[in-house]
Protein backbone atom coordinates (compact mmCIF):
# COMPACT_ATOMS: atom_id res chain seq x y z
CA UNK A 1 0.00 0.00 0.00
CA UNK A 2 1.50 3.28 -1.09
CA UNK A 3 0.97 6.33 1.07
CA UNK A 4 -0.68 8.99 -1.04
CA UNK A 5 -0.62 12.43 0.55
CA UNK A 6 -3.86 14.33 0.08
CA UNK A 7 -2.45 17.76 0.68
CA UNK A 8 -5.66 19.70 1.27
CA UNK A 9 -6.96 17.06 3.70
CA UNK A 10 -3.66 16.94 5.52
CA UNK A 11 -3.71 20.70 5.87
CA UNK A 12 -7.02 20.44 7.71
CA UNK A 13 -5.69 17.65 9.91
CA UNK A 14 -2.51 19.49 10.85
CA UNK A 15 -4.38 22.62 11.92
CA UNK A 16 -6.40 20.67 14.49
CA UNK A 17 -5.16 19.29 17.80
CA UNK A 18 -6.50 15.88 18.86
CA UNK A 19 -9.84 16.20 20.71
CA UNK A 20 -10.21 16.47 24.48
CA UNK A 21 -6.54 17.01 25.08
CA UNK A 22 -4.76 19.84 26.88
CA UNK A 23 -1.23 20.79 25.88
CA UNK A 24 1.24 22.40 28.26
CA UNK A 25 4.29 24.53 27.64
CA UNK A 26 4.83 26.41 24.42
CA UNK A 27 6.48 25.55 21.11
CA UNK A 28 9.79 27.24 20.39
CA UNK A 29 9.93 27.13 16.64
CA UNK A 30 13.51 27.31 15.50
CA UNK A 31 13.52 30.67 13.78
CA UNK A 32 11.03 33.05 12.29
CA UNK A 33 13.32 33.29 9.26
CA UNK A 34 13.01 29.57 8.61
CA UNK A 35 9.60 28.75 10.01
CA UNK A 36 7.28 31.58 9.09
CA UNK A 37 6.02 29.61 6.10
CA UNK A 38 5.65 26.42 8.18
CA UNK A 39 3.74 28.27 10.89
CA UNK A 40 1.38 29.54 8.19
CA UNK A 41 0.92 25.99 6.94
CA UNK A 42 0.25 24.73 10.46
CA UNK A 43 -2.45 27.36 10.92
CA UNK A 44 -4.04 26.50 7.61
CA UNK A 45 -3.14 29.78 5.91
CA UNK A 46 -0.87 28.28 3.29
CA UNK A 47 -0.86 25.16 1.12
CA UNK A 48 1.42 22.32 2.13
CA UNK A 49 4.34 22.17 -0.30
CA UNK A 50 4.52 19.20 -2.63
CA UNK A 51 8.30 19.20 -2.44
CA UNK A 52 10.49 19.00 0.63
CA UNK A 53 14.03 17.91 1.41
CA UNK A 54 15.34 18.07 4.97
CA UNK A 55 18.89 18.80 3.83
CA UNK A 56 18.07 21.83 1.72
CA UNK A 57 14.94 23.08 3.50
CA UNK A 58 16.19 22.81 7.09
CA UNK A 59 19.94 22.23 7.34
CA UNK A 60 20.92 24.62 4.58
CA UNK A 61 18.52 27.24 5.94
CA UNK A 62 20.29 27.02 9.29
CA UNK A 63 23.59 27.48 7.47
CA UNK A 64 22.23 30.72 5.99
CA UNK A 65 21.11 31.86 9.46
CA UNK A 66 24.60 31.16 10.81
CA UNK A 67 26.21 33.22 8.07
CA UNK A 68 23.85 36.08 8.89
CA UNK A 69 24.95 35.92 12.54
CA UNK A 70 21.45 35.09 13.78
CA UNK A 71 22.29 31.76 15.47
CA UNK A 72 24.26 31.21 18.70
CA UNK A 73 27.90 30.29 18.22
CA UNK A 74 27.56 26.72 19.52
CA UNK A 75 28.24 23.96 16.97
CA UNK A 76 25.57 22.00 15.14
CA UNK A 77 27.39 18.73 15.80
CA UNK A 78 29.87 17.87 18.54
CA UNK A 79 31.47 14.41 18.72
CA UNK A 80 34.02 12.88 21.10
CA UNK A 81 35.37 9.36 21.49
CA UNK A 82 36.72 9.51 25.04
CA UNK A 83 40.29 9.09 23.77
CA UNK A 84 41.04 12.74 23.08
CA UNK A 85 39.58 12.93 19.58
CA UNK A 86 36.93 15.57 18.97
CA UNK A 87 34.90 16.83 15.99
CA UNK A 88 32.88 20.03 15.88
CA UNK A 89 30.85 21.17 12.87
CA UNK A 90 28.78 24.24 12.24
CA UNK A 91 25.78 23.90 9.92
CA UNK A 92 27.91 25.44 7.18
CA UNK A 93 30.63 22.81 7.70
CA UNK A 94 28.02 20.05 7.84
CA UNK A 95 26.70 21.26 4.50
CA UNK A 96 30.15 21.45 2.91
CA UNK A 97 31.21 17.98 4.07
CA UNK A 98 27.89 16.28 3.27
CA UNK A 99 27.91 17.68 -0.28
CA UNK A 100 31.30 16.03 -0.77
CA UNK A 101 29.83 12.73 0.44
CA UNK A 102 26.85 13.16 -1.88
CA UNK A 103 29.32 13.40 -4.76
CA UNK A 104 31.10 10.28 -3.51
CA UNK A 105 27.82 8.39 -3.59
CA UNK A 106 26.64 9.66 -6.97
CA UNK A 107 29.90 10.06 -8.90
CA UNK A 108 32.25 7.48 -7.40
CA UNK A 109 29.60 4.89 -6.56
CA UNK A 110 27.18 5.67 -9.40
CA UNK A 111 24.10 5.78 -7.14
CA UNK A 112 20.94 7.51 -8.34
CA UNK A 113 17.75 8.79 -6.76
CA UNK A 114 15.75 5.89 -5.34
CA UNK A 115 18.72 3.54 -4.97
CA UNK A 116 19.08 1.92 -1.55
CA UNK A 117 22.14 2.12 0.68
CA UNK A 118 22.73 0.11 3.85
CA UNK A 119 24.62 2.08 6.50
CA UNK A 120 26.16 0.08 9.34
CA UNK A 121 28.38 2.35 11.38
CA UNK A 122 28.85 2.94 15.11
CA UNK A 123 28.50 6.42 16.62
CA UNK A 124 31.10 8.10 14.41
CA UNK A 125 30.74 11.39 12.48
CA UNK A 126 30.62 9.63 9.10
CA UNK A 127 27.20 8.21 10.01
CA UNK A 128 25.73 11.71 10.07
CA UNK A 129 27.52 12.77 6.88
CA UNK A 130 26.30 9.76 4.91
CA UNK A 131 22.76 10.28 6.17
CA UNK A 132 22.64 13.92 5.10
CA UNK A 133 24.32 13.03 1.80
CA UNK A 134 21.68 10.41 1.04
CA UNK A 135 18.98 13.04 1.48
CA UNK A 136 20.80 15.43 -0.82
CA UNK A 137 21.05 12.74 -3.50
CA UNK A 138 17.61 11.19 -3.00
CA UNK A 139 19.17 7.86 -1.98
CA UNK A 140 17.09 5.70 0.37
CA UNK A 141 19.03 5.00 3.58
CA UNK A 142 18.81 1.72 5.52
CA UNK A 143 20.52 2.03 8.93
CA UNK A 144 21.66 -1.02 10.87
CA UNK A 145 23.24 -1.63 14.25
CA UNK A 146 26.93 -2.52 14.33
CA UNK A 147 26.05 -5.71 16.21
CA UNK A 148 24.56 -7.34 13.12
CA UNK A 149 25.96 -10.73 12.19
CA UNK A 150 26.82 -11.93 8.68
CA UNK A 151 23.46 -13.71 8.58
CA UNK A 152 21.63 -10.50 9.55
CA UNK A 153 23.51 -8.53 6.90
CA UNK A 154 22.75 -11.12 4.23
CA UNK A 155 19.06 -10.97 4.99
CA UNK A 156 19.02 -7.16 4.87
CA UNK A 157 20.95 -7.00 1.61
CA UNK A 158 18.72 -9.52 -0.09
CA UNK A 159 15.42 -8.23 1.27
CA UNK A 160 16.15 -4.55 0.61
CA UNK A 161 17.82 -5.06 -2.79
CA UNK A 162 20.40 -2.49 -1.68
CA UNK A 163 23.06 -1.67 -4.26
CA UNK A 164 25.56 -0.13 -1.83
CA UNK A 165 26.76 -0.76 1.70
CA UNK A 166 28.85 1.49 3.95
CA UNK A 167 30.49 0.01 7.04
CA UNK A 168 33.74 -0.24 9.00
CA UNK A 169 36.74 -2.53 8.60
CA UNK A 170 35.40 -4.54 11.54
CA UNK A 171 32.24 -5.62 9.71
CA UNK A 172 33.73 -5.70 6.20
CA UNK A 173 34.71 -9.41 6.51
CA UNK A 174 31.13 -10.31 7.43
CA UNK A 175 29.89 -8.47 4.34
CA UNK A 176 32.45 -10.19 2.14
CA UNK A 177 31.38 -13.59 3.46
CA UNK A 178 27.85 -13.10 2.05
CA UNK A 179 28.37 -10.66 -0.84
CA UNK A 180 28.44 -13.43 -3.45
CA UNK A 181 24.82 -14.21 -2.54
CA UNK A 182 23.78 -10.58 -3.19
CA UNK A 183 23.97 -9.96 -6.96
CA UNK A 184 22.39 -6.50 -6.65
CA UNK A 185 25.16 -5.25 -4.35
CA UNK A 186 27.43 -3.24 -6.64
CA UNK A 187 29.45 -1.00 -4.32
CA UNK A 188 31.10 -1.50 -0.94
CA UNK A 189 32.45 1.53 0.94
CA UNK A 190 34.67 1.03 3.98
CA UNK A 191 35.23 3.78 6.55
CA UNK A 192 38.82 3.01 7.44
CA UNK A 193 42.30 4.47 7.39
CA UNK A 194 43.55 1.48 5.44
CA UNK A 195 42.48 -0.12 2.18
CA UNK A 196 40.64 -3.41 1.63
CA UNK A 197 40.46 -5.43 -1.56
CA UNK A 198 37.12 -5.09 -3.33
CA UNK A 199 36.15 -2.01 -1.32
CA UNK A 200 36.24 1.71 -2.04
CA UNK A 201 37.84 3.75 0.72
CA UNK A 202 35.33 6.28 1.98
CA UNK A 203 37.89 8.52 3.66
CA UNK A 204 40.11 8.88 0.59
CA UNK A 205 37.20 9.52 -1.78
CA UNK A 206 35.68 12.06 0.57
CA UNK A 207 38.92 13.99 0.90
CA UNK A 208 39.35 14.27 -2.87
CA UNK A 209 35.75 15.00 -3.89
CA UNK A 210 34.30 18.36 -4.81
CA UNK A 211 31.76 20.08 -2.54
CA UNK A 212 29.86 21.40 -5.55
CA UNK A 213 26.57 19.53 -5.36
CA UNK A 214 22.96 20.59 -5.93
CA UNK A 215 20.40 18.99 -3.63
CA UNK A 216 17.91 16.87 -5.53
CA UNK A 217 14.23 17.81 -5.52
CA UNK A 218 12.12 15.37 -3.48
CA UNK A 219 8.39 15.11 -2.80
CA UNK A 220 6.91 14.74 0.66
CA UNK A 221 5.92 11.15 -0.10
CA UNK A 222 9.28 10.11 -1.55
CA UNK A 223 10.91 7.28 0.46
CA UNK A 224 13.80 8.43 2.63
CA UNK A 225 14.66 5.76 5.23
CA UNK A 226 13.89 2.06 5.67
CA UNK A 227 14.17 0.56 9.17
CA UNK A 228 14.22 -3.17 9.81
CA UNK A 229 11.98 -3.93 12.77
CA UNK A 230 11.68 -7.27 14.57
CA UNK A 231 8.50 -9.29 14.43
CA UNK A 232 7.09 -12.15 16.51
CA UNK A 233 6.97 -14.54 13.57
CA UNK A 234 9.22 -14.51 10.56
CA UNK A 235 12.12 -12.26 9.73
CA UNK A 236 12.36 -8.50 10.45
CA UNK A 237 10.06 -6.28 8.42
CA UNK A 238 11.13 -3.30 6.32
CA UNK A 239 9.40 -0.20 7.66
CA UNK A 240 9.58 2.61 5.12
CA UNK A 241 9.46 6.29 6.07
CA UNK A 242 9.19 9.28 3.73
CA UNK A 243 10.58 12.80 3.54
CA UNK A 244 7.28 13.89 5.08
CA UNK A 245 6.97 11.38 7.92
CA UNK A 246 10.41 11.99 9.41
CA UNK A 247 11.70 15.24 7.93
CA UNK A 248 8.64 17.46 7.56
CA UNK A 249 6.71 16.19 10.60
CA UNK A 250 8.74 18.02 13.29
CA UNK A 251 8.20 21.33 11.51
CA UNK A 252 4.47 21.10 12.14
CA UNK A 253 4.03 18.98 15.27
CA UNK A 254 4.74 21.85 17.71
CA UNK A 255 7.64 19.80 19.01
CA UNK A 256 6.47 19.45 22.59
CA UNK A 257 8.45 16.34 23.39
CA UNK A 258 11.84 18.08 23.07
CA UNK A 259 11.11 21.82 23.07
CA UNK A 260 14.74 22.82 22.51
CA UNK A 261 16.30 26.09 21.36
CA UNK A 262 19.21 26.90 19.07
CA UNK A 263 21.33 27.41 22.22
CA UNK A 264 20.66 23.91 23.59
CA UNK A 265 22.73 20.75 23.25
CA UNK A 266 21.18 17.26 23.32
CA UNK A 267 22.81 13.88 23.89
CA UNK A 268 20.95 10.72 22.91
CA UNK A 269 22.72 7.44 23.73
CA UNK A 270 20.68 5.14 21.44
CA UNK A 271 22.32 2.92 18.84
CA UNK A 272 22.59 4.32 15.30
CA UNK A 273 20.47 1.47 13.93
CA UNK A 274 17.26 2.53 15.66
CA UNK A 275 14.67 5.18 14.80
CA UNK A 276 15.22 6.99 18.12
CA UNK A 277 18.65 8.10 16.91
CA UNK A 278 17.12 9.43 13.69
CA UNK A 279 14.55 11.37 15.72
CA UNK A 280 16.55 12.49 18.78
CA UNK A 281 20.03 12.77 17.22
CA UNK A 282 19.12 14.12 13.82
CA UNK A 283 15.76 15.45 12.64
CA UNK A 284 14.08 16.91 15.70
CA UNK A 285 17.03 18.73 17.34
CA UNK A 286 18.20 20.18 14.02
CA UNK A 287 14.74 21.57 13.38
CA UNK A 288 15.52 23.86 16.31
CA UNK A 289 19.09 24.46 15.23
CA UNK A 290 20.23 22.73 18.42
CA UNK A 291 23.64 21.10 18.86
CA UNK A 292 23.70 17.30 18.67
CA UNK A 293 26.29 15.84 21.06
CA UNK A 294 27.63 12.33 20.46
CA UNK A 295 29.98 10.15 22.49
CA UNK A 296 31.29 7.11 20.61
CA UNK A 297 30.53 4.92 23.67
CA UNK A 298 31.70 1.49 22.48
CA UNK A 299 30.18 0.22 25.72
CA UNK A 300 27.68 1.77 28.09
CA UNK A 301 29.74 2.83 31.10
CA UNK A 302 27.92 4.76 33.82
CA UNK A 303 31.10 6.50 35.04
CA UNK A 304 31.93 7.68 31.52
CA UNK A 305 28.41 8.98 31.02
CA UNK A 306 28.27 10.81 34.34
CA UNK A 307 31.70 12.38 33.83
CA UNK A 308 30.70 13.46 30.33
CA UNK A 309 27.64 15.21 31.72
CA UNK A 310 29.93 17.05 34.12
CA UNK A 311 32.50 18.08 31.48
CA UNK A 312 30.26 19.18 28.61
CA UNK A 313 27.37 21.70 28.42
CA UNK A 314 24.70 19.09 27.68
CA UNK A 315 21.21 20.44 28.31
CA UNK A 316 19.09 17.39 27.40
CA UNK A 317 19.77 13.67 27.86
CA UNK A 318 17.84 10.90 26.08
CA UNK A 319 18.37 7.25 27.00
CA UNK A 320 16.71 3.89 27.49
CA UNK A 321 15.50 3.04 31.01
CA UNK A 322 18.52 0.74 31.32
CA UNK A 323 20.74 3.83 31.21
CA UNK A 324 19.00 5.49 34.15
CA UNK A 325 18.85 2.21 36.09
CA UNK A 326 22.64 2.02 35.74
CA UNK A 327 23.23 5.65 36.64
CA UNK A 328 21.23 5.56 39.88
CA UNK A 329 23.45 2.72 41.12
CA UNK A 330 26.16 5.38 41.57
CA UNK A 331 26.53 8.00 44.28
CA UNK A 332 25.26 10.87 42.15
CA UNK A 333 26.11 13.44 44.84
CA UNK A 334 29.74 13.17 43.63
CA UNK A 335 28.80 14.54 40.21
CA UNK A 336 27.91 18.10 39.31
CA UNK A 337 26.32 18.28 35.88
CA UNK A 338 27.43 21.30 33.89
CA UNK A 339 24.13 22.16 32.16
CA UNK A 340 21.74 19.21 32.32
CA UNK A 341 18.14 20.25 32.88
CA UNK A 342 15.94 17.91 30.83
CA UNK A 343 16.00 14.08 30.82
CA UNK A 344 13.96 11.73 28.64
CA UNK A 345 13.58 7.97 28.62
CA UNK A 346 12.08 5.76 25.93
CA UNK A 347 12.12 2.30 24.40
CA UNK A 348 10.43 0.54 27.32
CA UNK A 349 8.65 1.54 30.56
CA UNK A 350 10.75 3.13 33.30
CA UNK A 351 10.33 1.96 36.88
CA UNK A 352 8.82 4.70 39.11
CA UNK A 353 11.42 3.96 41.81
CA UNK A 354 14.22 4.78 39.36
CA UNK A 355 12.54 8.09 38.56
CA UNK A 356 12.32 8.85 42.28
CA UNK A 357 15.98 7.98 42.91
CA UNK A 358 17.14 10.12 39.99
CA UNK A 359 14.96 13.02 41.12
CA UNK A 360 16.09 12.82 44.75
CA UNK A 361 19.79 12.77 43.83
CA UNK A 362 19.87 15.17 40.87
CA UNK A 363 16.77 17.31 41.30
CA UNK A 364 15.78 16.43 37.73
CA UNK A 365 12.65 14.70 36.46
CA UNK A 366 12.74 11.99 33.82
CA UNK A 367 10.17 12.57 31.08
CA UNK A 368 8.97 9.38 29.43
CA UNK A 369 8.33 9.07 25.71
CA UNK A 370 6.60 6.23 23.93
CA UNK A 371 6.69 5.38 20.28
CA UNK A 372 7.43 2.80 17.63
CA UNK A 373 9.51 2.44 14.49
CA UNK A 374 6.30 2.75 12.48
CA UNK A 375 5.10 5.98 14.07
CA UNK A 376 7.88 7.83 15.82
CA UNK A 377 6.80 9.45 19.10
CA UNK A 378 3.20 8.56 20.03
CA UNK A 379 3.01 9.78 23.63
CA UNK A 380 5.23 11.92 25.79
CA UNK A 381 5.48 13.71 29.10
CA UNK A 382 6.05 17.20 27.70
CA UNK A 383 7.88 20.01 29.42
CA UNK A 384 5.63 21.70 31.95
CA UNK A 385 3.31 18.72 32.15
CA UNK A 386 2.45 17.12 35.48
CA UNK A 387 4.42 13.89 35.87
CA UNK A 388 2.51 10.82 36.96
CA UNK A 389 4.81 7.94 37.97
CA UNK A 390 4.21 4.97 35.71
CA UNK A 391 2.63 7.08 32.99
CA UNK A 392 4.13 7.73 29.57
CA UNK A 393 2.29 11.01 29.19
CA UNK A 394 -0.28 12.24 26.70
CA UNK A 395 -0.74 11.84 22.97
CA UNK A 396 1.76 13.66 20.78
CA UNK A 397 0.46 16.47 18.56
CA UNK A 398 -0.96 15.26 15.22
CA UNK A 399 -1.94 11.91 16.76
CA UNK A 400 -5.35 10.91 18.09
CA UNK A 401 -4.39 8.10 20.46
CA UNK A 402 -7.04 5.88 22.01
CA UNK A 403 -7.45 2.61 23.88
CA UNK A 404 -9.47 0.19 21.75
CA UNK A 405 -10.85 -3.34 22.04
CA UNK A 406 -10.42 -6.20 19.56
CA UNK A 407 -13.16 -4.71 17.38
CA UNK A 408 -11.54 -1.23 17.33
CA UNK A 409 -14.17 0.25 19.63
CA UNK A 410 -12.85 3.07 21.81
CA UNK A 411 -12.79 2.06 25.46
CA UNK A 412 -13.61 4.42 28.35
CA UNK A 413 -10.93 5.80 30.69
CA UNK A 414 -9.46 3.26 33.06
CA UNK A 415 -10.32 0.23 30.95
CA UNK A 416 -7.47 -1.86 29.59
CA UNK A 417 -7.15 -2.40 25.86
CA UNK A 418 -4.79 -1.94 22.96
CA UNK A 419 -3.01 1.36 22.35
CA UNK A 420 -4.04 2.62 18.90
CA UNK A 421 -3.66 5.73 16.75
CA UNK A 422 -6.42 6.90 14.44
CA UNK A 423 -5.30 6.36 10.84
CA UNK A 424 -8.54 6.91 8.93
CA UNK A 425 -9.97 8.73 7.09
CA UNK A 426 -6.58 10.47 6.90
CA UNK A 427 -3.28 8.75 7.62
CA UNK A 428 -1.38 11.08 9.98
CA UNK A 429 1.89 12.68 9.04
CA UNK A 430 4.60 10.83 10.95
CA UNK A 431 3.33 7.36 10.03
CA UNK A 432 5.43 4.91 8.05
CA UNK A 433 4.40 4.52 4.43
CA UNK A 434 4.21 0.73 4.45
CA UNK A 435 5.92 -2.51 5.33
CA UNK A 436 7.89 -2.73 2.12
CA UNK A 437 7.04 -5.73 -0.06
CA UNK A 438 4.64 -6.96 2.62
CA UNK A 439 1.10 -5.68 1.93
CA UNK A 440 -0.41 -8.32 4.20
CA UNK A 441 1.49 -7.07 7.24
CA UNK A 442 0.68 -3.48 6.32
CA UNK A 443 -3.03 -4.33 6.21
CA UNK A 444 -2.84 -6.29 9.47
CA UNK A 445 -1.42 -3.26 11.28
CA UNK A 446 -4.81 -1.55 11.01
CA UNK A 447 -8.09 -2.38 12.68
CA UNK A 448 -11.13 -0.35 11.76
CA UNK A 449 -10.09 3.31 11.74
CA UNK A 450 -6.95 2.70 13.81
CA UNK A 451 -3.36 1.66 13.53
CA UNK A 452 -2.87 -0.82 16.37
CA UNK A 453 0.48 -0.79 18.16
CA UNK A 454 0.43 -4.29 19.61
CA UNK A 455 0.87 -2.75 23.08
CA UNK A 456 -1.73 -2.88 25.82
CA UNK A 457 -2.43 0.04 28.10
CA UNK A 458 -4.95 2.30 29.77
CA UNK A 459 -5.82 5.99 29.61
CA UNK A 460 -7.07 7.96 32.61
CA UNK A 461 -9.59 10.81 32.77
CA UNK A 462 -6.86 13.39 32.13
CA UNK A 463 -5.59 11.70 28.97
CA UNK A 464 -2.48 10.14 30.50
CA UNK A 465 -1.51 6.74 29.09
CA UNK A 466 -0.02 3.86 31.01
CA UNK A 467 1.80 0.95 29.37
CA UNK A 468 0.69 -2.53 30.47
CA UNK A 469 2.68 -4.81 28.19
CA UNK A 470 3.08 -6.21 24.71
CA UNK A 471 0.05 -7.79 23.09
CA UNK A 472 2.41 -10.08 21.18
CA UNK A 473 5.72 -11.75 21.87
CA UNK A 474 8.18 -8.92 21.12
CA UNK A 475 10.87 -8.62 23.79
CA UNK A 476 12.11 -5.12 24.62
CA UNK A 477 15.42 -5.35 26.48
CA UNK A 478 17.56 -2.27 27.18
CA UNK A 479 15.61 -0.47 24.45
CA UNK A 480 16.31 -3.19 21.84
CA UNK A 481 13.30 -4.84 20.19
CA UNK A 482 13.94 -8.57 19.81
CA UNK A 483 11.70 -10.98 17.94
CA UNK A 484 11.59 -14.47 19.49
CA UNK A 485 11.57 -16.12 16.06
CA UNK A 486 15.08 -14.84 15.33
CA UNK A 487 16.47 -16.24 18.59
CA UNK A 488 14.57 -19.52 18.26
CA UNK A 489 15.86 -19.94 14.70
CA UNK A 490 19.42 -19.50 15.93
CA UNK A 491 18.97 -21.94 18.82
CA UNK A 492 17.35 -24.63 16.72
CA UNK A 493 20.46 -24.77 14.56
CA UNK A 494 22.39 -26.17 17.53
CA UNK A 495 22.45 -29.99 17.56
CA UNK A 496 21.46 -30.11 21.23
CA UNK A 497 18.14 -28.33 20.65
CA UNK A 498 15.06 -30.26 19.58
CA UNK A 499 12.57 -27.51 20.26
CA UNK A 500 12.65 -24.09 21.88
CA UNK A 501 10.44 -21.17 22.86
CA UNK A 502 11.74 -17.70 23.63
CA UNK A 503 9.91 -15.19 25.83
CA UNK A 504 10.65 -12.13 27.93
CA UNK A 505 11.71 -12.49 31.54
CA UNK A 506 11.84 -9.71 34.17
CA UNK A 507 15.24 -8.20 34.94
CA UNK A 508 15.93 -5.43 37.48
CA UNK A 509 18.47 -3.65 35.25
CA UNK A 510 17.28 -4.21 31.69
CA UNK A 511 13.55 -4.28 32.38
CA UNK A 512 13.25 -7.59 30.60
CA UNK A 513 15.66 -10.04 29.02
CA UNK A 514 15.50 -12.93 26.59
CA UNK A 515 14.76 -16.32 28.16
CA UNK A 516 14.84 -19.56 26.21
CA UNK A 517 12.97 -22.71 27.17
CA UNK A 518 14.82 -25.60 25.54
CA UNK A 519 13.87 -29.22 24.90
CA UNK A 520 17.11 -31.19 24.57
CA UNK A 521 18.02 -33.89 22.12
CA UNK A 522 18.37 -37.29 23.89
CA UNK A 523 22.01 -37.35 22.82
CA UNK A 524 22.68 -34.36 25.10
CA UNK A 525 20.58 -35.44 28.08
CA UNK A 526 23.62 -36.22 30.22
CA UNK A 527 25.57 -33.09 29.26
CA UNK A 528 26.58 -30.59 31.97
CA UNK A 529 23.77 -28.04 31.76
CA UNK A 530 25.84 -25.04 32.89
CA UNK A 531 28.40 -25.69 30.19
CA UNK A 532 25.66 -26.32 27.62
CA UNK A 533 23.95 -23.06 28.56
CA UNK A 534 27.13 -21.12 27.84
CA UNK A 535 27.54 -23.02 24.59
CA UNK A 536 24.01 -22.15 23.46
CA UNK A 537 24.47 -18.50 24.41
CA UNK A 538 27.74 -18.30 22.46
CA UNK A 539 26.08 -20.01 19.50
CA UNK A 540 23.32 -17.39 19.37
CA UNK A 541 25.84 -14.56 19.68
CA UNK A 542 27.70 -15.91 16.65
CA UNK A 543 24.58 -16.68 14.61
CA UNK A 544 22.71 -13.41 15.08
CA UNK A 545 23.28 -10.01 16.70
CA UNK A 546 24.89 -10.52 20.15
CA UNK A 547 22.29 -8.43 21.99
CA UNK A 548 19.66 -11.06 21.13
CA UNK A 549 21.25 -13.93 23.02
CA UNK A 550 19.22 -15.56 25.83
CA UNK A 551 20.53 -14.36 29.16
CA UNK A 552 18.39 -17.02 30.83
CA UNK A 553 18.04 -20.64 29.69
CA UNK A 554 15.75 -23.27 31.21
CA UNK A 555 15.74 -26.89 30.06
CA UNK A 556 12.31 -28.54 29.96
CA UNK A 557 10.94 -31.93 28.87
CA UNK A 558 8.22 -30.37 26.70
CA UNK A 559 6.70 -27.03 25.75
CA UNK A 560 3.06 -26.09 26.39
CA UNK A 561 1.05 -26.19 23.15
CA UNK A 562 -2.43 -25.62 21.80
CA UNK A 563 -4.48 -28.44 20.28
CA UNK A 564 -3.22 -27.33 16.87
CA UNK A 565 0.40 -27.66 17.99
CA UNK A 566 1.22 -23.97 18.44
CA UNK A 567 3.54 -23.13 21.31
CA UNK A 568 1.81 -21.22 24.11
CA UNK A 569 4.40 -18.50 24.57
CA UNK A 570 1.89 -16.42 26.51
CA UNK A 571 1.69 -19.16 29.15
CA UNK A 572 5.47 -19.31 29.50
CA UNK A 573 5.66 -15.51 29.62
CA UNK A 574 2.94 -15.28 32.25
CA UNK A 575 4.81 -17.75 34.46
CA UNK A 576 7.98 -15.70 34.11
CA UNK A 577 6.19 -12.54 35.13
CA UNK A 578 4.31 -14.16 38.01
CA UNK A 579 0.87 -13.90 36.45
CA UNK A 580 0.16 -17.59 36.97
Amino acid sequence: MKLLFKLQSLKLLWTLKPPNRTFHGHPRLLSSDVHSQYESIRRGKQEIPKYFNFASDVLDKWSEIEKAGKRPSNPAFWWINGKGEEVKWSFEELGFLSRKVANVLTKDCGLQKGDRLILILPRIPEWWLVKVACMRAGIVLIPGTSQLSAKDILYRLQASKATCIVTTHTLAPAVDSVAAQCPLLKTKLVVSKGSREGWLNFTELHQNQSADHSCIKTRLEDPMIIFFTSGTTGSPKMTQHSQGSLGFRPLLSERYWLDLTASDMIWNTADTGWILTSIASFFDPWVFGSCIFIHNLPQTDSAVILNTLCRFPIDALVGAPTLFRMLVQNDLSKYKFMSLKFCMSGGEPLNPEVMEQWKSQTGLDIHEVYGQTETGIICSVFKGMKIKPGSMGKAAPLYDVQIVDKNANILPPGQQGEIAVRSKPIRPLGFFSEYLDNPRKTAESERGDFYVTGDRGTMDEEGYFQFIGRDDDIIISSGYRIGPFEVESALIEHPAVVETAVVSSPDPLRGEVVKAFVVLSPAFSSTDLKSLTRDLQDHVKKTTAPYKYPRKVEFVKELPKTVTGKIKRNELRDKEWGRI
